[in-house]
């Protein structure tokens, strides 16, 4: 656990948890690079096995409604932020982060609360359920999804656990400085801020990880109609039929 974990001395003299030893951000960035690397490789070899690709002309389907495509965007924005002021002490670089960083984790933490209350109201939360069928998927190319592929679920599952580790995590340090609404206590014991450190410290790491790998499929050229989506909230008919099936997703017209 050495090389994962940091640890320190306590005014006792007893070691306790300092935090995540911050060399694996490197080893993190070295492996999602070379990851990404050997999938477009891949994919370019590929290639020439997908050379059609649907049109975005002709009729428009809705497949994002204007409020979610804001929750998205501000959710990405408060993330990078978050990402940015994290680890540019780390790189060595001189900001005044810490205000920056606790804003952008309240801000998430509002975005994240209110679009699970959306989600769960007002929109179709089983389309975004992982079943045991939607693992057979990735195997099956004549299989058609709903709304959501299983990779897109996937990732949706995997942003979820992380960005919630993040936001406990990080509300549990946020109480322990001084801020406008409070003075700082120092009410944690050490031992135990050194675990809220390590757990913040590696669901960070997991946070970069998956910030990485989604913007690189968004910008994937066969997957690039899915962030116009993001962008627009439309898609056309064409690209709806050559990826979805209609009797599992069926959206209705764009304006």
């Amino acid at each position: 656990m050495g090389e994962i974990v940091r640890y320190k001395r306590d005014v006792w003299g007893e070691e306790v948890i300092l935090g995540v030893s911050w060399d694996l951000l490197y080893v993190v960035f070295m492996a999602i690079v070379i990851l990404l690397v050997v999938h477009a490789i891949v994919m370019a070899a590929l290639a020439k096995k997908n050379l059609d690709r649907p049109v975005s002309e002709g009729r428009r389907v809705v497949r994002h409604e204007s409020i979610d495509r804001w929750f998205h965007w501000l959710m990405a924005a408060s993330i990078l932020a978050l990402i940015f002021t994290g680890v540019a002490p780390i790189l060595g670089l001189r900001i005044a982060w810490l205000n920056i960083h606790w804003i952008s984790g309240l801000i998430l933490t509002f975005l994240v609360i209110a679009h699970i209350i959306r989600a769960s109201f007002w929109q179709d939360f089983k389309s975004m359920l992982l079943v045991p069928k939607d693992f057979g998927e990735p195997f099956d190319s004549s299989s058609k999804p709903g709304k959501y592929y299983f990779e897109q679920k996937g990732m949706h599952w995997a942003v979820t656990v992380v960005v919630l580790a993040v936001i406990v995590t990080g509300v549990l340090m946020f109480l322990q400085i001084d801020t406008p609404f409070w003075d700082r206590t120092n009410s944690m014991a050490e031992d135990q801020l050194g675990l809220i450190f390590l757990l913040h410290g590696l669901s960070t790491l997991a946070l970069v990880a998956l910030a990485a790998t989604h913007i690189y499929f968004a910008l994937r050229p066969e997957k690039i109609f899915y962030t116009r989506s993001m962008i627009s909230g439309w898609m056309s008919e064409e690209e709806l039929s050559a990826n979805h099936d209609p009797l599992k997703w069926s959206p209705k017209e764009s304006d």
